[in-house]
């Protein structure tokens, strides 16, 4: 797990100079505090023309071949080189493969057995790997370099091909490094920001940089660049799988991917929060150490928030050396730490315990496993059975004008995560539009008609004829036909998942050093998962059916029974009390950098209708403050 930086570039002019290199690196420090390297070579001229510069930075976190794992790593003779960010689960697999074919290694390293794949297959490698990775490489006598992504956005992965030069790395802040790299905010990121909480690949924040897609690679040469998928799922195909077959599989492939994910040279623990699947990855992994695995919760004093007590009896079930830690997070001062990190803006409130659950963890161990992915694969979260009754909804006619009327809707708010009167304003205010501009109404953050009532005309002008809402809808499209349930999950898995989820959890284990893997999300896991109908993962109103049926064994019954709680910290309140001077100050000031966008009597609106308890805004003000905030320190 690594930090990789670097560029390409086709003209003397368009050069980056070794220490542009070395900052670019040295900025992702904390992404691999073990190691550093850097390669670069000129660009020069033979009798074929031009062979383009290069520059490549690596920052390591060793987790496999502590020796043996350096990089920039190249090739016998010198012709390939590669700097790697991620873990390659089946590098063990593939190496004997190339040890077959004749292929000699120096070292223990995942690292070289991509090397040595992309010497035998090219781009083609990628489809073989399993795992998270971005990595970038340089082949001289093909004159190109190559970057490439792995299948679900798990690593991030930056760039800018502008004026015949390539710019990329793991984190936009190091781009920033790179003196005459543009910084022009773009007005379609803001328009996507406030809509989803994150800016969708491909887009990024700054005009002249892009996110390259999950699932993507790109060649860059002396043609130009181009953007290539290597890997989809056909989201509109369904198998027909009994029921007792599928229970198999999914044990089957369940325990694969934690087994391969077991794989590490430094101590390995894994994250409890109590629910179903943090904790049924962590009985899962138990069953294959000979030691107790290491586990970590975080607590709150708000019982709206503490999931503790379920995680400690997960723990006491597989017998792991749990370590719990309370926290009392201090808003303003993670605010800022936040923006620095995710130096693009990113909106998702939970990134804040999740950050205080990285930086705990790693005071213990270097590799944590994760639950993530198992609400999108097996229908697990609460918004699907908003959906499934919505659908009963509309057959009840009475009901769904009543639950959309101006009388259900001026209902006081509340700063309760789960308040009844908020689910049942933000249910009711859906149920009038088609189905998929109903699901965006409960992800969304800001609907179309409070971003008309905020944006200034002069930004208004600026936004393309593009909607927003056409990323998820398109993903949606892809569902085709397939019932309700299958299109919501499966549209979140592209859209919802590497973009905000993988980004919250990269970034925040990232800044401590931390290694996530995520066994959910193996792709062979993921591909035959989101082949299945619905029926198996979603029955009565209730997710995850199929891995009660599988694993119901391995948890005890009050993990399974329990109402799904998610991973937040108390925003409305901290409004109201501590964040409250800091909102007012940032937003409201005469220095605020969001008044170029926004109208600051829609910002006033706002404010004064959550601190009067009106409205629950606690959402829509983070993602400004998170805007406004970055604003001020990655724009100025």
């Amino acid at each position: 797990m690594c930090g990789i930086a670097g560029a390409m570039w086709l003209a003397p002019e368009r050069a980056v100079a070794r220490d542009t290199l070395e900052k670019m690196v040295d900025i992702l420090q904390h992404r691999g505090p073990d190691d550093r390297g850097t390669h670069c070579e000129p660009l020069q001229k033979d009798a074929s023309g031009t062979i383009p510069g290069v520059a490549l930075g690596f920052r390591r976190l060793s987790i496999i071949d502590l020796a043996g794992g350096h990089q920039p790593m190249a090739n016998e003779d010198g012709s390939v080189w590669i700097v790697f960010n991620g873990e390659i689960y089946n590098y063990v697999e593939l190496r004997k493969r190339l040890e077959g074919s004749g292929h000699q290694f120096r070292t223990h390293s995942d690292t070289e057995t991509i090397l040595h794949l992309y010497e035998d297959l090219g781009v083609d490698a990628f489809a073989h790997l399993n795992g998270m990775f971005a990595l970038a490489i340089w082949d001289r006598n093909r004159r190109r370099c190559v970057l490439a992504r792995d299948r679900l956005g798990k690593k991030p992965l930056f760039f800018q091909f502008q004026n015949r030069r390539l710019l990329f790395a793991s984190e936009l802040k190091a781009l920033c490094q790179v003196a005459d790299f543009p910084r022009q905010v773009s007005p379609a990121a803001i328009d996507q920001f406030l809509t989803y909480q994150y800016v969708p690949h491909p887009h990024c924040i700054y005009e002249s940089a892009h996110k390259l897609p999950p699932g993507h690679y790109a060649t860059i040469d002396a043609e130009g660049l181009q953007v290539r998928k290597y890997w989809g799922i056909d989201l509109a195909h369904e198998v027909d799988t009994g029921e007792a077959e599928a229970v198999a599989r999914v044990r089957e492939l369940m325990d694969d991917a934690v087994r391969l994910r077991l794989r590490s040279d430094v101590p390995l623990g894994a994250f409890l929060s109590g629910g179903v699947d943090s904790s049924l990855i962590v009985s899962l992994a138990s069953r294959h150490l000979d030691h107790p695995l290491h586990t970590f919760s975080i607590g709150f004093r708000e019982a709206d928030f503490d999931e503790t007590r379920y995680a400690a009896l997960v723990a006491g079930w597989v017998r792991s050396e749990h370590h719990e830690f309370q926290v009392t997070p201090d808003a303003v001062d993670v605010l800022d730490r936040l923006v620095w990190h995710y130096d693009e803006p990113f909106g998702d409130s939970s990134a804040i315990p999740t950050w205080y659950l990285c930086r705990w963890t790693r005071q213990h161990v270097t590799v944590a496993l994760s639950g993530d992915g198992g609400d999108e694969l097996f229908a697990g979260y609460d918004r699907y059975r908003a959906l499934w009754l919505s659908r009963w909804m509309d057959r009840v006619l009475p009901l769904k004008p009543l639950l959309g009327s101006r009388l259900v809707q001026g209902l006081p708010g509340s700063t309760r995560q789960r308040s009844f009167v908020r689910r049942v304003q933000r249910f009711g205010e859906a149920l009038n539009q088609p189905m998929v501009r109903r699901y965006l109404n409960w992800l969304q953050i800001f609907p179309e008609r409070l971003r008309g009532e905020l944006y200034q005309d002069a930004f208004v002008e600026q936004l393309p004829e593009e909607d927003p809402c056409q990323f998820l809808e398109a993903a949606w499209q892809a569902v085709g036909t397939r019932d309700l349930i299958s299109r919501a999950s499966l549209t979140d898995l592209m859209t919802y998942l590497p973009c905000d989820l993988m980004t919250k959890v990269d970034i925040a284990s990232m800044a401590h050093g931390l290694e996530c893997r995520q066994p959910f999300l193996d792709y062979r896991l993921v591909e035959w998962a989101a082949s299945l109908p619905s029926s198996l993962k979603f029955r009565r109103g209730r997710g995850k059916y199929l891995l009660r049926r599988a694993f119901g064994e391995l948890l005890p019954r009050q993990i399974w029974n329990r109402r799904k709680m998610g991973f937040g910290v108390p925003l409305g309140t901290w409004f109201q009390n501590e964040l409250r001077p800091l909102a007012e100050q940032r937003l409201m000031g005469t220095d605020a950098r969001c008044h170029h966008f926004f109208r600051p009597d829609t910002l006033r609106r706002l404010l004064d209708e959550h601190l009067s308890g009106k409205v629950n805004h606690c959402y829509r003000l983070w993602n400004l403050l998170i805007l406004e905030s970055w604003l001020r320190r990655w724009n100025d």
